[in-house]
This record gives structure tokens, C-alpha cells and sequence, in this order.
């Protein structure tokens, strides 16, 4: 499957390289659907952006996370880079580097797609709707391409952002080294992202119409933040491309981690990684001076988004639950929801789900979200030293009631 699929790539790829150029040409600043540009600068051929991109070592590929649209770019500029350069990696923001083992499986054809998306914890770490992203792992799958987690756990950037970096132990920054300071522009636009987010961040500590100082504690952890992400990022796309230098590192990202250079471009460039490429997809519909010289090598203009993708129903039991060791622990029951009535109670714990153990909260998540409207769902829990076993009945249609979103 793989040689068949990179010769067609090859010579798709070889195609759009031997068409003439129809650009560049004098461009007002905007870009259109479908088009490549320079910011500040030109429109440019596809061929031109994409071929002068697969000789760096880093392509970073931005993303709007919730947008269908920036991620079907990201596959066709992933596949045409892949074709052009021969050897690729896949770097990916919504992985945690704990769950390498889960990509490393996948890829090598191991898991499906239900025992990868539980095993890399994606409904607690993402939980942004897999589809969107799915093909991408396929692509990867298929090719035999390595997928590289490039995150941190939250917990160690919420302690950051709560206390400062100092409050973590060196043993647990995940071996995130120390990150180059935020260069000035950097600092005035995380301040005004900053101040976007006030009402949550000062929770209400700072009086009404006042704003905070640059220098003020809260925000420099923000900033702290911010280049722990972007730090953790660039190193692990660094550590990839020394390993492997005859291979294009390919880096799956959120936008803001890559507009004018200033979050994950300007960590690598301190790691010594200089040859790097930062592509992000535009909205189209976008005014002209949105578009500045220097937001990145090249943008792609994507129409305007369609009607989103319906997600399927979720169901849940109506319980906030906790890890324990020996399975999750039931903190709370909604009245009238599916526990109640299956005659969960408080302090129950969870061992098992429609015959399969649950060592935590994804277990469970996935065992219930695989189960259709109108099935029951068997489960064993532990009471007071005794295995009790329960039946979760989910109503043939899905009521808001029931499921309400503040309770798994």
C-alpha cells in the first residue's frame, strides 16, 4: 500500500511541479479561496510554496482546531510534502508525550480506531470531535509515518499559569528545558490575548474597569505558560529532526502557536533549527490588512466554512466519578438520570463496563459512549466490600435531561 501510494502522490506531485506558473502576480493583500500568497507580498503557485518547503527540516501546518476545513488542508499539504520529500514525520499539539506508546501502536497497525483514540486519552486530553483529525491518523496509519506526541500534560502548564515555573520540580516539567524569553512583540500580543481573557484570569480578584501592569504577577505566569507550550513543541520536533535529518518533521498545531514567527519558530531557532517553514490556512472572507508581512512563509485561502458536522448523540450516566486504583470512584448522581435509576450510589466503584475492566475515567467514557440509544449497558461496581451488578438503561432517544453536560 505504501510504495502504490507514494508513486501516485510522486507523480501528482510531479505534475503540479511541471505546470508553468500562473503567479506570481500583484495581489492586494487578500487571498482567495484556493490560493497560496506571501503575506505582505505576492500570490504564489502551490508548487513553488510546497517545493521550496519539503527541502527544510521543520514544516509547522497551523489550525483552527474546531475548523473540518484547516484539517483537510493539513492532509493534502501533509501528503504533497510527503511525496515531494520522500520522508516525513508527524508532530502532533494534542498528543501528551505520555502517551507516545499509543501513536507508536497505531501507526504500526495495532489498535482501532476506538482502542487508539482510548488509549491516548483523546476524550480527556482533546476532546475536540476525533473526526476532524481522523484522517490525518489514517494517512499516517497508511504510510507507516511516525506520529510524535509533542504535549505536556495540562496539570504541569496549570501550575505554571497558577504558580510560576518555579513551583514545578525539574522532575516534573516532562524534560522541558528552560525556554528563550518572549520577544517583545510576542509579549504585546499574548498582553492583549491576556487581557481578552481578564474576567477569568483575575477571577475576581482585581477591581471592575482596572487592568493589569505588564509586569503584573499574574500575567507573567500566563506568558510562562505559553513558552512552556511552545517550548515543549519546538524541542520535540528538534529532538525528531536531529534523529532523523533526512526526514521532513511535519508539526500539527494550533495557528497561534506560529503566527510572525514568535512562538514555536522562534524556540527552534534557539535549539539551533533554522530551516523551518510556517504554513497556516486564512479565511478567505478575511479583510486585507488582517494579513501583515511577515504572519508566516505562506498562507492557503480556505472558503467559508460549511454548516458543521453534526456530532453524534453522547450519552451519559449522570455521574461525576474519580480515578482510583482499582477502577472510578462515583462522586455524585444526577437526579433522574441513567445511574439513578440503575441504582448507583455515591462512593460506588466502577470495575467494570459491558464485561471489560475500567481503569479510569476513559474506560468508562468510551463504554458509554459506544453504547447506542435504547441498549443496556452492564455494569459491576464495588459497595461496601461486596461486587455488585447494575444495569444502565439509555432511553431510545437521547434527553437533555438525562444527560446533562456537567456529569459523565
Amino acid at each position: 500500500m505504501r510504495p502504490l501510494f507514494l508513486r501516485l502522490l510522486g507523480l501528482a506531485a510531479a505534475a503540479v511541479v511541471a505546470i508553468p506558473p500562473a503567479y506570481p502576480h500583484p495581489h492586494s493583500g487578500c487571498v482567495g479561496a484556493g490560493e497560496w500568497i506571501v503575506p505582505g507580498a505576492n500570490v504564489v503557485a502551490a508548487w513553488e510554496v510546497l517545493s521550496q518547503a519539503a527541502t527544510e527540516s521543520v514544516v509547522l501546518l497551523g489550525e483552527h482546531h474546531d475548523n473540518a476545513d484547516h484539517h483537510l488542508w493539513q492532509l493534502q499539504t501533509a501528503a504533497a510534502l510527503a511525496a515531494l520529500r520522500g520522508k516525513v514525520v508527524l508532530g502532533f499539539e494534542m498528543f501528551p508525550r505520555r502517551v507516545q506508546p499509543a501513536l507508536d501502536r497505531w501507526v504500526a497497525g495495532e489498535l482501532s480506531e476506538k482502542e487508539f483514540l482510548a488509549a491516548a486519552d483523546w476524550a480527556r486530553v482533546w476532546a475536540i470531535d476525533a473526526r476532524l483529525y481522523l484522517p490525518l491518523f489514517h494517512f499516517a496509519r497508511l504510510n507507516k509515518i511516525p506520529m510524535v506526541a509533542l504535549n505536556v500534560e495540562r496539570a504541569f502548564t496549570r501550575a505554571v499559569r497558577a504558580r510560576g515555573l518555579d513551583s514545578v520540580a525539574p522532575k516534573e516539567r516532562e524534560g522541558v528545558s528552560a525556554a528563550e524569553p518572549a520577544s517583545q512583540a510576542y509579549l504585546d500580543r499574548l498582553y492583549a490575548v491576556y487581557l481578552e481573557h481578564l474576567p477569568h484570569a483575575q477571577k475576581g480578584t482585581r477591581p471592575a474597569g482596572t487592568r493589569p501592569a505588564r509586569d503584573d504577577p499574574a500575567f507573567l505566569r500566563f506568558v510562562q505558560g505559553q513558552l512552556v507550550w511552545d517550548r515543549a513543541f519546538a524541542q520535540a520536533l528538534a529532538e525528531r529532526s536531529a534523529r532523523e535529518p533526512e526526514a521532513l518533521v511535519i508539526g500539527i498545531m494550533g495557528s497561534g502557536h506560529i503566527i510572525h514567527g514568535h512562538g514555536v519558530e522562534h524556540q527552534l531557532r534557539s535549539l539551533g533549527v533554522t530551516n523551518v517553514a510556517a504554513l497556516i490556512p486564512w479565511d478567505a472572507s478575511a479583510q486585507c490588512g488582517e494579513l501583515p508581512s511577515g504572519l508566516a512563509t505562506a498562507v492557503f485561502g480556505v472558503p467559508a466554512a460549511l454548516p458543521a458536522l453534526a456530532a453524534p448523540p453522547r450519552r451519559l450516566l449522570g455521574i461525576s466519578i474519580e480515578t482510583v486504583p482499582d477502577g472510578v470512584r462515583v462522586k455524585s448522581v444526577n437526579p433522574g438520570s441513567v445511574a439513578e435509576v440503575a441504582g448507583l450510589r455515591v462512593q460506588d466503584v466502577i470495575v467494570e463496563a459491558a464485561g471489560a475492566p475500567v481503569k479510569g475515567s476513559a474506560a468508562l467514557q468510551s463504554a458509554v459512549q459506544s453504547a447506542a440509544p435504547g441498549v443496556w449497558l452492564p455494569l459491576k461496581a464495588r459497595r461496601q466490600g461486596e461486587t455488585i451488578e447494575l444495569v444502565a438503561k439509555f432511553p431510545a432517544v437521547d434527553s437533555p435531561a438525562v444527560n446533562s453536560p456537567a456529569v459523565k
